[in-house]
Order: structure tokens, then C-alpha cells, then sequence
């Protein structure tokens, strides 16, 4: 598999260097957040993206440590935090670096490798957050074929089409943005490289290739999240026959966490990339942004902790605080 993506990784670095030499921009500029309020945007970054680290770090060693955490829901939760980790340092330190550098700029090549890695993560997060929801599907809707069908060996494999097929979504889009032809300006009003103001810098207009792009991205969206949705819509049906109320409200708890998450996450996606002509301001787009690349990835840990009681033990082994045995 490491193999694959250093190979995906080698030809998609050639393929943008090749294109450098055919264009008159060598570099954009990053114009980030406002000047005069770059210390509050820096210290307000900064601070989640620590507690992010420490979050979702936390939540990967607990996992990997404690051995009742071993089952296929706590393993895919471990991904997710590990996926959450470089999600968000694909983007939030070169934020960090630009609020406090003078000149900006990001080179033509760093542009569309930030491009690739943070989308190439971003969609392994719609497929991970698909799976988790059919687990969950399997957990309440028929646990009594739940540890024959959600094996170990299954577990992985999902795992792994997870990782290897969101890094092999996004090589074609990039592929056909990245060859576009850039003769200035080179000013990106945003804080991340994103496909809409790299399609506005182009010198000609590209409808197809923004057609191809916008497309791709609505599949990617509304795949995972139909499938999500399809999950909860039966495990709704299946909770609400259960007589107890208890039953019911343990159902409810362990699925609220994921339907928090997926809320937060497919709400600001949406807002940014179904539609090609969402004419969103620019201000707006980075606040948007802001949330799904950096506030989100903050929340996940805490959503998941808080609400689910094994988890919250093995943190506090983890932290080296005192669990109360019950």
C-alpha cells in the first residue's frame, strides 16, 4: 500500500513540475486572514490545532493501549483520530506560516501537493465516516451476525480501502487543474489552495474541467453521505421498535456522537463545494473552511469522549488520571 501512494506521489510531483516551465507563475500568494487581526487568527489556530493533536492523540493511543477498546468499532474510531492528525497538518501549519510571513507565497508545486494531500484526507474521512456508520448499522440492526460479519479481517480491509481509496481519488482532478495554463495575477484570496480561486487565476476558462471537478467533488460528497444516511434511516427504524426506553436511549447515545460529527462535517462541505456557482464571499469561504480543516478535527475527540464511557476510561488511563471502577 506504501508502496502505491509513494509511486501516486512521484508521478503526480512530475506531473505538476512539468507543467511550471509553461507558465508565467512560479508561486501564489496566500493572501489568509486580515492583517491587523493576524495575532488573534494566529493564537485561535494555534490553540486548536494543539489541543487537536493532543485530542485525537490521545484517542489513538488509548485504542492501541487499552485491550477492551480491541473491537472493530474502537479500531475504526483510532483510524479516524489518526486520520484526523494529518488532516489537519496538512493545512494549519502552512496557515500558521503564513499569518506570520511577509511575502505569502506558496510555490506552484507546495500549492497542489497542499491541494492533494488536504482533499486526498478530506475524502478518506467521507469514507470513514460512511463505514463507521454501517458498523453501526450491523451493531443495532442485526447483532446477532454483527462479530461473524464485522471480523477482524473485515475490519482491516475496510480500513484500507478507507486510506488507499481517498488517495486515489483525487490524482485526476489535480492532474487536469494543475495543467491549466497560469499567467498571472497570482493572488489567492484564501487561506488554503482551493480548486475555486485556482480555476479563477487560470488565463482561460476551463468549463469543462470545472464541470469534470465540481462533479467529482458532489460524488464524493453525496456518496458517503447517502450511505450514511441510508445507515442511520434503519438503525431509526430499528430503535424505535426496541420496548425499552433504556434500549432506546443506549441506542440513540452511541449513534448521536457519529451523527454530531457527520452534521458538522457535511454541513460546511456543502456549503463550499456542491455547487460551482455558490458565489459564497471570500471572507465567508475562509471561515467555512477554517471549521471543517481546523474546528472540526477538534471536536471529534471530544464528541466521541464525552458521550461513550469506555472511551472515557481509557483516556483517563491514558492521561494518568484516576478511574472511578463501577
Amino acid at each position: 500500500m506504501l508502496i502505491v501512494l509513494h509511486l501516486l506521489l512521484f508521478l503526480l510531483i512530475a506531473l505538476i513540475s512539468q507543467n511550471i516551465t509553461m507558465n508565467f507563475v512560479t508561486e501564489f500568494v496566500l493572501l489568509g486572514f486580515p492583517g491587523q487581526k493576524k495575532n488573534f487568527f494566529f493564537s485561535l489556530i494555534l490553540v486548536i490545532y494543539l489541543l487537536t493533536l493532543l485530542g485525537n492523540g490521545a484517542i489513538v493511543c488509548a485504542v492501541k493501549w487499552e485491550r477492551r477498546l480491541h473491537t472493530p468499532m474502537y479500531i475504526l474510531l483510532g483510524n479516524f483520530a489518526f486520520l484526523e492528525i494529518w488532516y489537519v497538518s496538512s493545512t494549519v501549519p502552512n496557515m500558521l506560516a503564513n499569518i506570520l510571513s511577509e511575502t505569502k507565497t506558496i510555490s506552484f508545486t507546495g500549492c497542489f501537493l497542499q491541494f492533494y494531500f488536504f482533499f486526498s484526507l478530506g475524502t478518506t474521512e467521507c469514507f470513514f465516516l460512511s463505514v463507521m456508520a454501517y458498523d453501526r448499522y450491523l451493531a443495532i440492526c442485526r447483532p446477532l451476525h454483527y462479530p461473524s460479519i464485522m471480523t477482524g479481517k473485515f475490519c482491516v480491509i475496510l480500513v484500507i480501502i478507507c486510506w488507499v481509496g481517498g488517495f486515489l481519488c483525487y490524482p485526476v482532478p489535480i492532474a487536469l487543474i494543475s495543467q491549466l495554463p497560469f499567467c498571472g495575477p497570482n493572488i489567492i484570496d484564501h487561506i488554503v489552495c482551493d480548486p475555486g480561486p485556482l480555476f479563477a487565476l487560470a488565463c482561460i476558462r476551463a468549463p469543462s474541467t470545472e464541470l469534470i471537478c465540481y462533479t467529482f467533488n458532489s460524488m464524493i460528497i453525496f456518496g458517503p453521505f447517502l450511505s450514511i444516511l441510508g445507515s442511520y434511516t434503519l438503525v431509526l427504524r430499528a430503535v424505535l421498535r426496541v420496548p425499552s426506553g433504556a434500549g432506546r436511549t443506549k441506542a440513540f447515545s452511541t449513534c448521536g456522537s457519529h451523527l454530531m460529527v457527520v452534521s458538522l462535517f457535511y454541513g460546511t462541505l456543502m456549503v463550499m463545494y456542491v455547487s460551482p456557482s455558490s458565489g459564497n464571499p471570500a471572507g465567508m469561504q475562509k471561515i467555512v473552511t477554517l471549521i471543517y480543516s481546523a474546528v472540526t478535527p477538534l471536536l471529534n475527540p471530544l464528541i466521541y469522549s464525552l458521550r461513550n464511557k469506555d472511551m472515557k476510561d481509557a483516556l483517563k488511563k491514558v492521561l494518568g488520571l484516576k478511574v472511578n471502577q463501577t
